[in-house]
């Protein structure tokens, strides 16, 4: 049993009670379950089986980016959900608990990432079995290449569903998350987007976890795209909370 957290703590209300119960419901949605994970299957086996011929690091390349998106699309989506709690009056429930906006970010965040980590998991498991052979060393460096930036996608999604209602969030973030996944490199090469596009890559959310999912299996540069995910992780949180605030103090 976890101990609470001080009263004026900002994380009031994290704990791992809170965080079982939030895991388990969303685990218990076989739809959403079967989407993260049947989403980046289709393109793994859309761009990874043409590669199977070139030898096993295009295939690492193309399990990694793939693992990465849908990393990004699960934890996107599972913060977004917090649009449906607000519109069924969760919001004025929270707000009779000690439960602080940090704390919940926080746990959503969490939450958001273990959907994200059930994507990753999926695609490893593919990859091997289409023949991908890594070191135990490059499988846990490529699977934090891939995992940890759905940190940022997880608050993303967050403050998606705090600004845009239930029944647009998604119409909206789904399309916004793909054309992010491009600029990130995940699904083509950026090389061979236009000269004004690869200038402006890197100021995109997505570029860092694409770069860093290459990164993992093919070597290259990663201050750069580490600096960029923590600037908007940043700053996506910030926002996040400040807007979950001001939703609370309306309720």
């Amino acid at each position: 049993m976890s101990l609470p957290l001080p009263i004026g703590s900002p994380l009031r209300g994290c704990n791992r009670t809170v965080l079982a119960l939030e895991i388990r419901r969303v685990l218990r949605n076989v739809r959403t379950v079967v989407l993260v994970i049947a989403m980046p299957t289709s393109f793994f086996l859309l761009y990874g089986l043409p590669s199977r011929a070139s030898g096993g690091r295009p295939l690492a390349q193309v399990m990694v980016s793939m693992a990465a998106y849908g990393a990004m699309v699960g934890a996107a989506g599972c913060g977004a959900g917090i649009a449906v709690e607000r519109a069924l009056g969760w919001q004025r429930q929270l707000r009779l608990t000690p439960m602080r906006p940090l704390g919940q970010v926080a746990v959503k965040a969490i939450t958001a990432m273990v959907l994200g980590l059930v994507s990753v998991a999926a695609q490893f498991a593919l990859g091997a079995a289409f023949g991908v052979r890594l070191g135990w060393d490059e499988w846990l460096l490529a699977a934090a290449a891939a995992w940890l930036p759905s940190l940022l996608f997880a608050v993303l999604g967050l403050l998606c569903g705090l600004l845009l209602p239930s029944e647009n969030v998604m119409q909206l973030a789904g399309p916004g998350l793909a054309l992010l996944a491009v600029f990130g490199g995940l699904f083509i090469p950026l090389e061979v987007l236009p000269r004004v596009l690869r200038d402006l890559a890197p100021f995109t959310p997505a570029y860092g976890s694409g770069a860093l999912a290459r990164a993992a299996v093919s070597g290259g540069e990663v201050l750069v795209p580490v600096a960029g995910l923590a600037t908007w992780t940043v700053l996506f949180g910030a926002l996040a909370v400040w807007r979950l605030r001001r939703d609370i103090r309306r309720v």
